[in-house]
């Protein structure tokens, strides 16, 4: 009975354990049940009360083995598919260097990695309990086909695939693409982000939630007005975000630009899209904004046709409950980060479970 239990427990642990067992990408059916079927094969040889104590030791010491190692023909779930994020853990200050490094040799990968950390995290609805950073879905060709997903998939996708195989399974795309995020922030001048590992990688795309979770740039008539605004707290909303942590997530536009082979519109919200600061915010408030007249999608620019903001950027301003958190931070960029950094490992978190905080920096 007590080998009988244990034995079970074993299996149990194994089948838990990805690089300990396999299945058939055909028949889904366990791979690493032939060694048990041999010896029940044999079980005609033993006579005896002996020989049948004897078979019995043998026979549950050779399925025992068999179940807790890892079978020969064990095989792994190509990049892409496979769950990732073992238990041990990758040395997150060893990826986040990494991460550092391509920032370092091209700062304007930054603003893009920090996009694809935001919009894996903001698929997140607290009613329904899905979306989320949690499963790493965004990898996923469906879930890159959303509009607000433009552009991610030929630029940071591809560029943290280098990091993903360096680590392997130690590492889930979850938690390097959040990790990226704050990352970026920081060797972009922000502020250091806390940060939490073990996202576990969903393994396939049944988890990849409707288009349409992200914030769109115009709603309604074209140009700013009230349903921007209804628009920004519905999708905030559903994740639990209220106007000062909407407010403050949209600083985020301090850094990057747009580009019309990816959202259709044009240029930088700030003249130092390499660096994170409060500039967003005064822009906002200090700036002459008037229609962009060309060919492409309504938006606003500067006198001086060199920065942009959009219909979404715009409402800030002209909403007063928004306006109340935009004089704020465009005062005091010490309250702007440490209200960005509680909100955006938020964000970061939404749709997780079994966390740990992880010293990444």
């Amino acid at each position: 009975m007590i080998l009988t239990k244990f034995l079970s427990s074993c299996v149990l642990s194994t089948l838990l354990t990805s690089e300990a067992f396999a299945f058939s990408p055909i028949s889904r059916a366990p791979i690493a049940t032939s060694a048990l079927r041999s010896t029940s094969d044999d079980a005609n040889e033993f006579t005896g009360v002996d020989s049948r104590r004897a078979f019995l030791s043998s026979s549950a010491a050779i399925a025992l083995a068999a179940a807790c190692a890892p079978p020969a023909n064990a095989i792994k779930l190509p990049f892409g598919l496979g769950g990732g994020g073992g238990s041990a853990g990758a040395d997150y200050k060893a990826v986040a260097d990494d991460i550092a490094a391509m920032i370092k040799a091209d700062p304007d990968k930054g603003p893009t990695l920090l996009r694809l950390a935001w919009h894996s995290s903001g698929t997140y609805d607290k009613m329904s309990k899905d979306g989320g950073s949690g499963g790493g879905t965004i990898r996923f060709t469906e879930e890159l086909a959303h509009g607000g997903n433009a552009g991610l998939g030929s630029t940071a996708v591809v560029w943290m695939e280098d990091i993903k195989k360096k680590y392997g399974d130690s590492l889930s795309y979850a938690d390097l693409y959040t990790l990226g995020g704050v990352v970026a922030i920081k060797e972009l001048g922000g502020p250091t982000i806390a940060w939490s590992s073990g996202r576990v990688d969903a393994l396939d795309p049944s988890a990849v939630t409707p288009d349409g979770r992200l914030p769109n740039a115009d709603v309604g008539p074209a140009g700013t007005d009230p349903d921007d605004a209804t628009h920004l707290r519905t999708i905030f909303n559903r994740m639990g975000f209220d106007d000062q942590e909407i407010v403050a997530l949209s600083g985020a536009h301090a850094l990057g630009r747009c580009h019309t082979t990816a959202s259709g519109f044009d240029g930088a919200w700030t003249p130092t899209p390499t660096s994170f600061n409060n500039l967003y915010f005064s822009l906002l408030n200090t700036v002459n904004w008037t229609k962009r007249d060309w060919s492409g999608p309504f938006q606003y620019e500067d006198d001086g046709k060199k920065l942009m903001m959009l219909p979404t950027d715009l409402v800030l301003i002209k909403d007063d409950k928004f306006k109340e958190f935009v004089d704020v931070y465009a005062k005091d960029q010490a309250k702007f980060f440490a209200d960005f950094s509680k909100a955006f490992n938020k964000l970061e978190e939404l749709g997780t479970s079994n966390l740990k905080a992880t010293e990444w920096a």
